[in-house]
């Protein structure tokens, strides 16, 4: 392994897929979010907690330019990290995944990851505007969340080590494992604490642009990893001329 061009791949792979994440969200996920929060900001001047007044409204729109202004930032600096991750996932398991180039393995492996590390959670916990949750539940809530994409997470590997034990259809082996597995755990793990007091339809709309957002990064991750690694061959060891 070139472990230094393996880095440097990760390293772009994952910045750029976060970049695209990261324009993505800003284009059809922040209007979404703009009518969430103006909904809790009447709420918040129906209950006297905020004054309607132009001072207000002048720290609000700084504050929500910040916040856009480090949107696509926030996607790259996460598409990095997460890039690092499925990079060293691929690098370990691209022996073992199906197709016959890097680009097909890599978006494979998105796939497989998408699949259990972001849709099963999200069918388990989809994503909630700002008007939807009790603060006081945030931290209860993150936890659940991301204690669901571990044990999904591990789960595939789990039974993908399993499945090596057994001679024939080892991958049916494991996808029925897979599935009884986290059909259990779906079941088993605590419901959303907070209740929905948002109108559904934004709720729902915004879950649908959360979903397409999030899903651009691991297609961009598997296209654009697998179009380097197979450009730039990060597995083969140099060979070395001696005279």
């Amino acid at each position: 392994m070139k472990t230094f061009l393996f880095i440097v791949i990760v390293l772009i792979s994952g910045s750029f897929a976060g970049f695209i994440h990261g324009t993505v969200n800003f284009a059809i996920v922040e209007p979404y979010l703009d009518q969430a929060i103006g909904i809790e900001n009447q709420n918040l001047f129906a209950s006297g907690e905020e004054k309607d007044t132009p001072e207000f409204w002048v720290e609000y729109e700084g504050y929500r330019a910040w916040q856009k202004s480090g949107q696509i930032l926030a996607g790259i600096i996460l598409g990095t990290s997460i890039g690092a991750l499925f990079g060293i996932v691929f690098a370990l398991s691209r022996n073992s995944l199906p197709g016959n180039n890097d680009v097909k393995k890599a978006i494979v492996l998105a796939g497989i990851m998408w699949f259990s590390m972001f849709l099963i959670p999200f069918l388990k916990y989809p994503a909630n505007p700002p008007t939807v949750g009790d603060p006081e539940t945030v931290v209860l809530r993150s936890i659940l969340y991301l204690s669901f994409i571990a044990i999904s997470g591990f789960g595939v590997v789990g039974f993908y080590k399993l499945s090596k034990k057994f001679q024939n259809n080892k991958r049916l082996v494991a996808l029925i494992g897979y599935g009884v597995f986290i059909s259990v755990i779906f079941f088993a793990m605590p419901e959303n604490p907070d209740e929905i007091t948002a109108p559904m339809d934004l709720v729902n709309e915004f879950r649908i642009m959360s979903f397409l957002g999030v899903t651009s990064f691991w297609v961009s991750i598997g296209v654009i990893l697998g179009f380097f690694w197979k450009r730039y061959s990060p597995h083969k060891e140099t060979t070395k001329s001696y005279t």
